[in-house]
């Protein structure tokens, strides 16, 4: 009797330790990664952040800057902050820009943090000028909303040299 006992205990223990040491792939609460699609979803992102300045759309380029976003002009201090880069935004949106696109060239990441780094074309002001450079921005996963943590760009052109 008390060997039968036994018997069903272990087989009971070696249920639960099967249940509890299942492979994480039959777990509905994990979810994998995909930094594929998480680039195309960046892709469309910079589409939209790059027509927000082409229409004047300071709405659209705020929100999707985190709350304490950090950006990296050329030859300026950093704006931190959505105030603070809100003004830098309207300082370049007073420049009349008629034309900008970014096309991604480097993509890594994890499901919390990726980095997007590519070039750029900006043309603005009058007379027009084109400007071509290259940029890195920082995206966080917010409330299950990619938003820019950092931006930083700089121009193809190098500065004159001191004289």
């Amino acid at each position: 009797m008390a060997r039968m006992y036994n018997v069903r205990i272990a087989i009971g223990a070696l249920a639960v330790a099967g249940a509890c040491a299942a492979p994480s792939s039959t777990r509905t609460d994990v979810r994998a990664f995909d930094l594929a699609a998480t680039r195309a979803l960046i892709i469309a992102q910079n589409a939209r952040f790059t027509q927000a300045h082409v229409a004047g759309d300071s709405v659209t380029i705020d929100s999707m800057f985190t709350a304490d976003a950090r950006s990296l002009p050329p030859g300026g201090d950093a704006a931190v902050g959505l105030p603070a880069i809100h003004a830098l935004t309207m300082d370049y949106l007073k420049a009349g820009i008629t034309a900008f696109r970014e096309e991604t060239v480097d993509f890594y990441g994890t499901a919390a943090y990726v980095v997007d780094q590519g070039t750029y074309e900006l043309t603005y002001g009058q007379p027009s000028v084109t400007e071509r450079g290259n940029y890195l921005n920082v995206w966080k996963q917010v409330d299950g909303r990619w938003r820019m943590q950092t931006n930083i760009w700089n121009t193809n052109t190098a500065a004159p040299l001191p004289k």
